[in-house]
């Protein structure tokens, strides 16, 4: 991962993969900004070479240059602000496909302890403060142009002046990040508490089903209320910090505008500069707020990009649940998966090979004992002892990705997406690949009955049309339609009935022949289909055989699937 937590690194990033289009946006901005200034000058000098003294032709002259600045300040505002906005919206594009890349990686882990929507706002809303740095930065630069063209121009009208002003913007510049320190801390604050009501509205909405059968709905508004008022406290706080800062700087800027002003005031009455001159000078002078605003905006945009990319810097730097391996697994895959000595949590001492093409049956008695096994199987942890072998590899030697072409491990709690039925079941599987044998193994024409449109119809966020039956089926079709060497579902039919239950034992059976399954689950439907059952019962295997002779034999194992 390497990267920078302190969000530095995903700053220069941000702004590096946009240089060309930052410094074509800065050098427009620096056009328009150098026209900006030009324009009192020349209307300062229109004053004393053509109205002080009567002269036609020099006045259209003049005139015509003053058009030319015109143009040349508005079409370098126009494109510049093109070029800057274009350089924001790519990186914060760019940010989004890394962060959402970063939570979908094959090792894991970005996603331990932030509920989903908190990763929603990262990838979002933080996404953009940090692109949005592209532009401030284009403004900014053509902002200092902007001062420093005024401060020359200002240096031959009078010395004085000029120097008042090369002196005192700097440190209006210096205050204005000095004043920012407090709106970044807060910012940061306010995106946190931001990405946390999100999370909590997220996963309201996901179990309102569940919530309105437990009638907790007042508990849920409880709980949504007194996060959504957290977060407004923090957006208030950081709006507060936003105005206090902003306000501050306005004064300062207008104190300096005033003392710019009285200083030319005085030249005046002493003769040391002319009428055109004057003019120039009041232009100038209301002139200068404009890039001196836009550098205190600056500032303000830059404390928030920096709340931002040290979020965006924590989830990509997060670190991974597996790490290293390399090795592509066997092609093709035997499908031949092998414990030795496997040691985990309340796992001890496993030892178990399934044989390629074999139809295999676990049944765990502690259901944080299967979690484990799962886990092992899947690769996010390594055992503290043993090893997993796919192949005859260790798995820890394979590339995560790799290892998830040959092996899935498809878990009880498997997540559908907004989409079309098919688009679910079809989802992870190989291009071109017919998706019916997998969605008549799993019994999904029945779902795809109930829904207009059949199977190319909309099953809403998280499978929210369907029951929870229905969701299991189309999960367990999509893993069926992954058509992978070696297949490990948790607990498919929970919710099914047991009609529906028995047709997809027989259909899971028929879909993977000659390929490598097991089965962790109680059911009994699912178990009299396997070839051989194997009983973990206090972290050991303690029995082996088919699930007709355990049920006979075994009064644990009949206690467990039984019961």
């Amino acid at each position: 991962m390497g990267a920078d937590r302190s969000g530095r690194g995903v700053i220069r990033r941000a702004v590096a993969g946009q240089r060309r289009d930052v410094v074509v946006g800065s050098l427009l901005g620096a056009a328009h900004q150098t026209g900006e200034a030009l324009v009192p000058v020349l209307i300062g000098l229109i004053v004393d070479r053509a109205v002080v003294r009567p002269d036609g032709e020099a006045l259209a002259l003049w005139l015509v240059v003053l058009a030319v600045v015109y143009a040349m300040l508005s079409y370098g505002f126009r494109f510049g602000a093109r070029a800057g906005e274009r350089a924001a919206e790519q990186a914060a594009h760019q940010l989004r496909l890394d962060v959402v890349r970063r939570v979908l990686a094959p090792h894991g882990g970005a996603e331990a302890g932030r509920p989903p929507g908190a990763l929603v706002n990262v990838a979002t809303e933080d996404a953009r403060r940090v692109g949005a740095l592209n532009m401030a930065l284009t403004l900014g630069i053509a902002a200092v142009v902007g001062v420093v063209a005024g401060a020359v121009l200002l240096l031959r009208a009078s010395v004085p002046l000029g120097l008042l002003v090369l002196i005192g913007a700097p440190v209006l510049m210096a205050l204005g990040h000095y004043l920012a320190r407090p709106l970044e801390h807060r910012s940061q604050a306010e995106q946190e508490r931001a990405a946390h009501a999100s999370g909590v509205a997220a996963d309201l909405v996901a179990g309102v089903r569940v919530l309105k059968g437990l009638r907790a709905e007042p508990a849920a508004v409880a709980r949504y209320r007194s996060t959504s008022q957290a977060s407004r406290e923090a957006n208030v706080r950081a709006a507060r910090a936003a105005a206090l800062q902003t306000g501050l700087m306005l004064t300062l800027t207008g104190a300096f505008i005033a003392l710019v002003a009285l200083v030319g005031g005085r030249l005046v009455l002493s003769a040391s500069i002319g009428l055109g001159a004057l003019v120039s000078a009041v232009g100038l002078a209301l002139f200068l707020p404009g890039p001196i605003a836009v550098l205190a905006w600056v500032g303000a945009e830059l404390a928030k990009a920096r709340a931002s990319a040290a979020r965006i810097a924590d989830v990509l730097a997060a670190p991974g649940e597996t790490t290293g391996g390399t090795t592509e697994p066997a092609a093709p895959s035997t499908g031949e998966l092998r414990l030795h000595g496997l040691g985990h949590a309340g796992l001890r001492g496993i030892d178990l090979t399934v044989r390629p093409g074999e139809h295999l049956g676990i049944v765990v008695t502690d259901t944080a004992d299967a979690s484990t096994l799962l886990r092992c199987l899947a690769r996010r942890c390594d055992p503290d002892r043993g090893r997993v072998e796919l192949d005859g590899t260790p798995v820890t030697e394979l590339a995560p990705a790799a290892l998830r072409s040959a092996l899935l491990v498809a878990e009880h709690d498997a997540q559908l997406f907004d989409g079309t039925l098919l688009d679910n079941v079809t989802a992870a599987a190989p291009a071109g690949a017919d998706p019916q044998p997998a969605m008549d193994a799993a019994a999904v024409d029945e779902v795809a009955a109930t829904l207009p449109g059949g199977t190319a119809g909309r099953i809403g966020e998280r499978g929210s049309s369907l029951s929870g039956g229905q969701r299991q089926r189309v999960a367990l079709a999509r893993a069926l339609a992954a058509d992978r060497s070696v297949l490990v579902v948790h607990d498919p039919t929970t919710a099914v009935d047991a009609a529906t239950e028995a047709r997809i034992a027989t259909g899971i059976r028929r879909a993977r022949t000659g390929r490598t399954t097991v089965l962790v689950t109680s059911s009994p439907a699912l178990l009299a289909a396997t070839d051989r059952v194997v009983l973990i019962d206090g972290g050991t295997i303690t029995a082996e055989a088919p699930h007709e002779d355990l049920v006979r034999d075994h009064p644990v194992y009949r206690s467990a699937v039984l019961t």
